[in-house]
């Protein structure tokens, strides 16, 4: 039996790579054990064991988490993006797929909700996967490959551009983004363990 955990899924989880069991996280999710628990994760822990999901999705939840926060005691910082992400890969089993899609900088869908404080911009994903995996200096413990980085909107399931390797294709991509034809960023990354 496989099973899919969708962050930030309010009262209907979504399943894009079609798992037997389906759960979510959501802050008006309940309180116990049913398919939607409640928790901040910019605060929490994703309230289940390691190991326990075949996948994960993220639909505009992303540029909800926080980056950075003060520590309980206000002596030193926290980052719970980077957090996040360890807890993403703490509950995909080897192989287990994360699904995220997210407004990405340039464009205005990044900035117009007041509630977005998270930008991610097409080289983000670099932080968590190999070979760079540069968030290990914040404290990710974590490592994924990069299965797709894609630019599209949202509700598509057709997407533009591939993953900006070279110049061209960065100034291309920032091109199609200032027009408004991608306003998300696609990640796809597989856990590796």
């Amino acid at each position: 039996m496989t099973t899919h955990l969708d962050l930030g899924c309010g009262a209907k989880p979504r399943n894009p790579y079609q798992r037997d069991e389906l759960f979510g996280i959501d802050l008006s999710g309940d309180e116990g054990a049913g398919p939607v628990r409640r928790a901040n994760l910019a605060m929490q822990p994703i309230p289940f064991d390691s190991n326990s999901f075949d996948s994960v999705s993220a639909y505009d939840f992303f540029e909800h988490m926080p980056r950075v926060l003060p520590t309980a005691d206000g002596h030193s910082t926290r980052f719970p993006f980077i957090e996040l992400m360890n807890e993403i890969w703490r509950v995909l089993k080897p192989g287990g797929l994360l699904y995220a899609s997210t407004p990405v900088y340039p464009h205005k869908a990044a900035f117009q909700d007041p509630t977005h404080v998270n930008i991610i911009s097409v080289d983000t994903h670099l932080y968590f996967v190999q070979p760079q995996k540069m968030a290990t200096m914040y404290g990710f413990t974590g490592e994924f490959i990069a299965r797709r980085v894609q630019l599209g909107r949202p509700g598509s399931d057709t997407l533009y551009l591939p993953r900006p390797d070279g110049l061209w294709q960065k100034v291309y991509a920032a091109h199609q983004i200032r027009r408004g034809r991608c306003s998300h960023v696609v990640w796809e990354f597989e856990a590796v363990k």
